[in-house]
């Protein structure tokens, strides 16, 4: 049996039969017909209890640059680390992903929930994807359009994909680069700031507003901010003018699952030793021992109390995983 509890950063104590680290194609291995999980650096999964098979921990490593007259092309082994390709990328002289730095997890975790943040999302420099099919070793590289990438989704979270393993990313970026600043507080940048100074903001306000997982356990954001429709939204501005809102389109907005978790006095509300983060009460953290059923429950009290409230239903961003694989909330 294996110990999972360095393996995810809330740290809950949970077993697996076994694990294999995948350093290459060449060593994934032949699996049985129990299950399976393929798992980077655990930033955005909890283990709920033991796990009755194989943890596939992908560890492959490596970065290459090749340019076009236009753009740079980054090629990304699955197993490094997003932030630090982030810092490597800004080095380099690279621009386009500083507004994702410091978000944690694996380049190969990237592409499964379209990350973001600060108006930018791994969608709008993703190129490629290379992936290994688990039992027929296929591999196959999905274009970004073959991805389907939306909010905080991609076709890697739907029936059947289960199956694949991502192994490589290729990113793109233009040599002509554009900052991205008009979101939340990078608007005090100005209109003309260098990537490094996004950069450094960015890195300051996740820091200010964020608990390190490595201090106290958690997986970042649990919820996604839900999307309205303008309808939706406008009948609930009514009730409570000071709604938050950001336009996607025509038709819909983007509502901060926080705005609506702290109106109801969920911050700093804890439930055993798991907290709803007193800064940030979209994170919810294991600040104390805390066991799986406590985030359970206060993750099940803030979605109900959020779609009686509001009528406005949470999903978790987080990945439940249980016994045989991932759980609904």
């Amino acid at each position: 049996m294996i110990n999972l509890a360095s393996y995810h950063t809330f740290g809950f104590q949970s077993s697996a039969q076994s694990l294999v680290e995948i350093e290459s194609l060449k060593s994934v291995p032949e699996l049985d017909d129990g299950p399976q999980y393929v798992l980077g650096d655990g930033s955005n999964t909890v283990f709920l209890e033991d796990f009755e098979g194989t943890i596939l921990k992908v560890s492959i490593k490596g970065v290459s640059v090749s340019e076009t007259d236009t753009h740079y092309v980054v090629s990304v082994g699955a197993g490094e680390n997003w932030h630090r390709l982030v810092v490597w990328l800004l080095e380099q002289g690279i621009y386009g992903a500083e507004n994702l730095a410091l978000i944690p997890g694996t380049v190969g975790a990237s592409p499964i929930q379209n990350i973001g943040a600060y108006g930018r999302e791994l969608a709008d420099f993703c190129h490629s994807v290379e992936a290994v099919h688990l039992d027929t070793r296929e591999v196959h590289l999905y274009q970004a359009q073959d991805c389907h990438f939306s909010y905080r989704d991609s076709i890697f979270k739907h029936a059947g994909m289960h199956r694949w393993m991502i192994t490589r990313v290729q990113l793109r970026f233009p040599k002509q680069w554009q900052g991205v600043t008009d979101y939340g507080e990078l608007k005090s940048l100005g209109s003309n700031p260098s990537a490094r100074e996004i950069f450094d903001t960015v890195v300051k306000i996740r820091k200010q507003k964020l608990p390190d997982p490595q201090v106290v356990g958690n997986a970042g954001s649990f919820f996604k901010n839900p999307y309205l429709s303008v309808s939706e939204y406008a009948v609930l501005k009514t009730r409570w003018p000071t709604i938050p809102a950001f336009v996607v389109n025509d038709t819909q907005v983007k509502v901060p699952a926080a705005w609506f978790i702290d109106t109801l006095g969920f911050k700093g509300k804890t439930v055993g030793g798991i907290i709803c983060h007193q800064q940030q009460p979209l994170v919810l953290a294991n600040f104390h021992a805390g066991e799986p059923q406590d985030l359970l429950q206060l993750a099940r009290e803030i979605k109900q109390r959020v779609s009686e409230e509001f009528g406005v239903n949470l999903e978790n961003e987080v990945r439940l995983i249980g016994a045989r694989g991932a759980v609904e909330l």
